[in-house]
């Protein structure tokens, strides 16, 4: 913290909200809420987090200082535990969300476009293979891999729920790719 003299005005806020004073410790949230969100905005740029992931951290921490308040020890200063708080919640944060790696739709849109139909032998080996599976397999794979529709406008065509189609097309699926495996042996 760079300024001794605000640090010291937190450290006095944050004694007497251990201490049970609830207008110190609304202080205390409301002066450090701000600085909290620029040191989270500035490791998620160190760390190539993305923007959207700053008041997620935000909040993380201002749980954990009420939660582990406790353990602050007084005669150290208050703002590198606040620091260390943003830095092991972004962290956190970051292992939740795992490697993902987002990129806009409108990047690849042109990628995604296809003109090329079918071939007719194309499509009877399409519909043979399809024919291997017993329905209402067939015709959610057919549905969502062919035709294009949404796994909700499938399930409410077939009564189904989403989860349900869901389930039944990753078995569906599973089942292609066995028999697909076979035949190229």
């Amino acid at each position: 913290m760079i300024n001794p003299a605000r640090e010291q005005e937190w450290a006095s806020w944050m004694q007497s909200a251990i201490a049970g004073d609830s207008r110190a410790y609304h202080k205390l949230l409301t002066a450090i809420t701000p600085h909290v969100r620029v040191m989270a905005r500035r490791r998620c740029d160190q760390f190539g987090a993305p923007t959207s992931e700053v008041e997620d951290v935000v909040q993380e921490v201002l749980l954990a200082i009420h939660l582990k308040r406790g353990t602050w020890d007084p005669a150290r200063p208050l703002g590198p535990w606040i620091s260390v708080l943003v830095r092991n919640k972004l962290i956190d944060s970051l292992r939740r969300r795992g490697r993902q790696i987002s990129i806009p739709l409108e990047d690849v849109e042109a990628t995604l476009a296809s003109d090329e139909r079918l071939s007719a032998s194309d499509r009877m080996d399409v519909e043979q293979i399809l024919a291997k599976l017993r329905d209402p397999q067939r015709t959610i794979v057919h549905a969502i891999s062919i035709e294009g529709t949404s796994v909700r406008e499938t399930a409410n065509r077939l009564n189904m729920t989403e989860v349900a189609v869901r389930v039944s097309l990753h078995r569906a699926l599973k089942a292609l790719a066995a028999l697909y495996s076979e035949r190229a042996i």
